[in-house]
């Protein structure tokens, strides 16, 4: 099937690392790995931080002149697209183009990560909640990373059959690579320190990642009396605050690492750690999983879909820094559990977070939104 792909909040090749880049590239590579075609419909990035109340107004009528651009361009082509999917649209970040393409089109309207806060309707957001309130009551389908975001869809969505679960996926075969020579990699990045090595990885800039480092390091603090080393990935503009609190003695920064150099990373830690503030569900945790590297994280939002408690690692209450410091503790006091859980987190992953499960459901929810 010929898609046209388009991410209101960030393009999938914006020149911005992020989270929110990452995932619109894992979807694009799930629905190629389903045997679709993809194309980018557009660049503009509908993002609105709020600061400009004419920011909104402007970008509603760009979108409506490149919607009537693609339109036209589209219309007669040999090769137009058979549904048009959108990656992430909320209030600040609406789709001003897929709905009026599609209706001009008549093909299927699919959107993946969409969210709906009934409080912004009259904020000063307001015409982007509308417009992705539209979009959403339009849209063939709706999929959604994270089940506990559902719940505020229900209300906007026209059809309950319409809203689909897909589920946090990474591509999980670089991860289980990279853990086959574990050894290797440790000895390379740690050299003949015997740790054991916990591992942290998030990006270093003020809110909730901020907040997490925070509660980490707190937590930790706590465990001055066990033997352990921690490994930092990530940068940002809080970056000397961030590792200010942590003991310099136990702590190896690694900076701000290439995708393609995580694995490793991961293979060679014993635990990874992370509170998780306020996160959808962490995809550091789903790559910690999928490199069989069990895990302490906060139980927030989405995170239990990844992280099974006592199964492939341990959850601790949301903001508790005593209940994380007890959580490490007892998987570092018990490595076997570790190993254990670690295994058990490399099969879910493989399992159930994937790109063949992602592309499977993905080509499933395309297909339906076209009878």
């Amino acid at each position: 099937m010929r898609i046209a792909f388009y991410a209101p909040m960030k393009a999938p090749d914006h020149p911005v690392p992020s989270g929110d880049r990452r995932v619109a590239c894992l979807l694009w590579q799930a629905l190629e790995a389903g045997g679709h075609q993809i194309r980018l419909a557009s660049r503009l990035r509908a993002w609105d931080d709020g600061r400009d109340p004419t920011r909104q107004a402007r970008l509603r009528r760009v979108g409506e002149r490149l919607a009537a651009r693609l339109i036209a361009d589209w219309r007669d082509a040999a090769d137009r697209p058979e549904a048009w999917f959108t990656y992430h649209l909320y209030h600040k970040a609406p789709d001003w183009l897929g709905p009026a393409v599609a209706d001009a089109l008549a093909i299927p309207y699919v959107v993946a990560e969409a969210s709906h806060a009934a409080k912004q309707r009259d904020g000063r957001w307001a015409d982007g909640h509308a417009a992705s309130v539209a979009a959403i009551r339009r849209a063939d389908a709706v999929l959604q990373l994270s089940a506990q975001d559902e719940a505020g869809l229900r209300p906007v969505v026209t059809d309950p059959d319409r809203l689909i679960h897909l589920g946090p996926f990474i591509d999980v075969a670089p991860f289980a690579a990279a853990a086959v020579d574990g050894a290797g990699a440790r000895r390379v990045l740690f050299g003949d320190d015997p740790g054991p090595w916990l591992l942290a990885v998030g990006m270093m800039r003020a809110g909730d990642k901020d907040q997490s480092y925070r509660l980490l390091a707190e937590a930790l603090a706590r465990l001055a009396h066990l033997p352990w080393r921690l490994a930092v990935v990530g940068d940002g503009p809080v970056r000397d605050a961030v590792l200010a609190r942590f003991d310099p003695a136990r702590l190896h920064w690694l900076g701000a690492l290439a995708p393609e150099a995580l694995p490793r990373v991961y293979a060679a830690a014993d635990l990874f750690v992370w509170p998780a503030v306020n996160e959808a569900y962490g995809m550091a945790l789903l790559e910690a999983q999928a490199a069989g590297l069990a895990a302490v994280a906060g139980a927030v939002r989405g995170v239990p879909e990844i992280l099974a408690h006592e199964r492939t690692g341990l959850l601790a209450p949301p903001g508790d820094a005593v209940a994380f410091a007890d959580a490490v503790a007892a998987l570092l006091l018990a490595p076997e559990r570790r190993e254990l859980y670690g295994v058990a987190a490399a099969a879910k992953a493989a399992r159930q977070h994937g790109l063949g499960p992602a592309a499977a459901v993905l080509d499933r929810a395309l297909r339906c939104a076209c009878r």
